[in-house]
């Protein structure tokens, strides 16, 4: 544990492929276009479909860059690690500190969605108490262990493509037997006029649509490896410390998170395609009046299939969203775990439960910030956008780091034997410039939000700093790397 001279705490390695990708997908949602699809098809001017698959393709260049560096530092605490490995210990725990803002709100957003849906069908009950059963039931999964939240995550994931398929399938009656209410093609091509900056301006939404699959990264630790270490069990070649790991294992995690965005993205695209196929109401109308937006998706069920499936999709997406907070909160959880381990968060947080395997205190913190957080803003008319506002905001500033430490790792620190022009500085610099054009499409209060974390974050940095130098451990004490780092 950080701050004693016994082993560092570590994590049990049970996770498979199927585990990874089910926690990567609940994450993200395969349902998770339903809220913003009216949002969407209004600013591309009826191009939804292009703009996830755009927004696909913007993603995959983050996606590919954790691909790169889970194979460099497979631990807990995702981009914070590899922010540290690649470019030092400062920019390290920026990135951490970062990412843990949206770590910690993106779960409320979704316990908030669930509550919201939840109150839809049963309105004698208020969102706020529906959201807070739902932060307990998913945190008392979390500290059970990986593995029972892994299998009951999969069942719920089972669900809601069950439900999706339901849709697809009832969509294409539908439009089989009455035909679209808009062209084929528009919701590749829009309705009149083609526009590009609107197609990108509705990109630098739906991007947030794939926030998740990086939660995949951050369980690295606790993922099956192939090839036993010296000491008989299952770990990293001897010598590199707890939770080094093979290339096996590595690949593994690479693999599930390119898959995760991958199966996402068609989803996305599918869903959006055929709704857009379905909706009565033309983009322009719909950007016209903007209270008709956050409904438009039901609007378009409702109307050609059915009421029905109208409740279906709402149960769904009660119980998914809930779920896709299970998620992030087990990520929150392991960066925090992952920080505290590295000495910068206090001690205790790193400390693994026994029984369950998980960094159970981690877990009650990431759930008490984000009970509180869902809570308030569930008690308040406007407490979604507010939410909504600032939680992606610490997620791309991280996003913005890791590329850099692709950079930084590879090409600058010469880790690679045979560093790569393309995989190593045109891939990354490519999805720093997206991550860069996305932050500053967001709004001016998460713009604000995020400054002013920043600046919190570098007062703590500074703070630890002057502690290290009293202390005389330097700016590095006791920290470890990959070896060599």
């Amino acid at each position: 544990m950080a701050g004693s001279h016994s082993s560092p705490a570590t994590l049990r390695r049970t996770l498979t492929f199927r585990d990874l990708v089910v926690y990567g997908l609940l994450f993200i949602a395969p349902m998770a276009p339903v809220g913003v699809f009216g949002t969407l098809d209004a600013k591309s001017h009826g191009a939804v479909a292009l703009v996830y698959l755009v927004a696909t393709v913007a993603m995959a260049f983050t996606a590919y860059s954790y691909a790169q560096m889970v194979k460099v530092a497979p631990r807990a605490g995702s981009v914070y690690t590899y922010a540290r490995v690649g470019l030092g210990e400062g920019p390290g725990f920026v990135a951490g500190w970062m990412a843990m803002l949206d770590y910690l709100l993106i779960p409320a957003v979704a316990y908030l969605f669930s509550g919201i849906a939840m109150e839809e069908l049963v309105p004698s009950v208020d969102r706020w108490v529906w959201t807070s059963i739902a932060v307990v039931v998913t945190t008392g999964l979390n500290l059970w262990g990986v593995r029972a939240a892994a299998l009951v995550g999969f069942l719920v994931l089972a669900m809601e493509i069950v439900v999706l398929l339901v849709f697809v399938a009832a969509a294409l009656v539908e439009l089989a037997a009455h035909g679209a209410q808009r062209d084929w093609l528009s919701p590749l091509t829009g309705q009149g006029d083609f526009a590009l900056t609107a197609v990108f301006s509705a990109v630098a939404v739906a991007v947030l649509s794939s926030l998740g699959f990086d939660a995949i990264a951050a369980c690295a630790e606790e993922t099956q490896d192939d090839a036993p270490d010296a000491a008989g069990g299952k770990g990293g070649p001897p010598g590199k410390g707890s939770g080094w790991r093979s290339a096996a294992g590595s690949a593994r995690v690479s693999r599930a998170v390119l898959t995760c965005l991958a199966v996402a993205g068609f989803l996305f695209v599918v869903q959006t395609y055929l709704a857009a196929l379905l909706s009565p109401t033309p983009a322009a109308e719909l950007a016209a009046d903007p209270a008709s937006q956050g409904s438009a998706f039901y609007a378009a069920v409702e109307s050609s299939v059915g009421n029905w499936l109208h409740d279906l999709v709402a149960v769904s997406k009660a119980i998914g969203a809930a779920f896709a907070a299970l998620a992030g909160q087990a990520a929150a959880g392991r960066l925090l775990f992952a920080m505290a381990r590295d000495r910068r968060l206090p001690g205790p947080v790193a400390k693994v439960d026994a029984h369950s395997g998980v960094p159970r205190r981690a877990l009650l913190g990431a759930a008490a910030v984000t009970l509180v957080a869902a809570v308030w803003a569930a008690r308040r008319d406007d407490g979604l956008d507010r939410l909504a506002s600032v939680v992606n905001i610490g997620a791309l500033t991280a996003f913005a780091l890791l590329h850099a430490s692709v950079i930084g790792w590879f090409w600058l620190r010469k880790r690679a034997e045979v560093p790569s022009v393309l995989r190593h500085v045109l891939i990354p610099l490519t999805g720093l410039g997206i991550v860069i054009a996305v932050i500053v499409e967001a709004s001016d209060t998460a713009q604000l939000i995020g400054a002013i974390w920043f600046g919190a974050g570098l007062v703590v940095l500074a703070a630890q700093w002057r502690e290290r130098r009293r202390a005389g451990g330097g700016g590095a004490g006791g920290v470890g790397g990959p070896p060599a780092a």
